[in-house]
C-alpha cells in the first residue's frame, strides 16, 4: 500500500510512515499466514456498504468526505498489498496520524473483508489524488515477494467484493479498470506484484 493524498503533490512519505510502524511491531513477515495470532483492532456495529464486509472505520483523519459518485465518478479498483499483517493494517488506518486509508483489507488466511472507508469517500490509497477521487482501493493481506499469503480463499473473497463494486458502480471488470498499485500514473509502488495472479483473478471476477 501507499500514502494517499489530498492533493496531487506534496506531504510526507507514507513509505516512510509504514516502516516505523514496522520498526514498531513485533517481526511478522516471515510468519505463514495460518501461524499469526492477529488482534483485531476496535470495531463497529455499523453495517458496512458491502454486504459481507465488516465495517472496521479509520480514522476520519486519513480520508477525505466526498458524496461520490455524485462528487466523482468510480472508474477504478485498484488492488495493494499491505506489506503488513491484517491487524497492523487496521490499526494504522485507525491511527489519525498516519494519514492513509483505502476502503476494503481482505485477509489472507480466510478471505475475510474489513470496510474501513465508505465507497463514497475518497481514500488515501493510490498515491495520485486524482484516481483515488475515483477508484476503490482493496487492501490484501501480505507481502509482494511471499505467495504464500495470496490463498485461494483470498483470491475468491476479493473477487467477489470486485465483481460487487464493478457491478454497483458500472465499472467494466478488465485490466484498464481493475488495476494494480503500481499500474497508478506516477505510483512508486510494486505491489500487488509479480507473484499476484491476475489471470486467476480475472477469471473469478469475470465469472462472478
Amino acid at each position: 500500500m501507499d500514502r494517499a493524498r489530498r492533493v496531487p503533490t506534496g506531504g510526507p512519505s507514507r513509505r516512510r510512515l509504514l516502516q516505523g510502524a514496522a520498526l514498531a511491531a513485533v517481526p511478522t513477515a516471515l510468519l505463514l499466514p495460518d501461524a499469526r495470532a492477529d488482534v483485531v483492532p476496535r470495531q463497529s456495529r455499523r453495517p458496512a456498504d458491502y454486504p459481507d464486509a465488516e465495517w472496521v472505520p479509520a480514522s476520519s483523519s486519513n480520508y477525505t468526505a466526498s458524496n461520490r459518485p455524485l462528487t466523482y465518478p468510480i472508474d477504478f479498483v485498484v488492488v495493494h498489498v499491505t506489506q503488513e499483517t491484517y491487524a497492523d493494517t487496521l490499526g494504522i488506518f485507525q491511527n489519525p496520524d498516519a494519514q492513509v486509508s483505502a476502503h476494503y483489507v481482505v485477509r489472507s488466511a480466510d478471505g475475510h473483508v474489513a470496510q474501513c472507508v465508505r465507497d463514497r469517500n475518497v481514500g488515501w490509497h493510490a498515491g495520485n489524488w486524482d484516481y483515488n477521487t475515483r477508484s476503490i482501493g482493496i487492501e490484501h493481506e501480505g507481502w509482494v515477494d511471499q505467495p504464500e499469503w495470496f490463498t485461494e480463499a483470498m483470491y475468491a473473497s476479493s473477487a467477489e467484493l470486485t465483481a460487487y463494486l464493478c457491478a454497483t458502480y458500472g465499472i467494466a471488470k478488465d485490466r484498464e479498470h481493475i488495476i494494480g498499485h503500481n499500474e497508478v500514473p506516477g505510483a512508486d509502488h510494486t505491489d500487488p506484484g509479480p507473484n499476484w495472479d491476475w489471470d486467476h483473478y480475472m477469471d473469478l471476477v469475470n465469472s462472478l
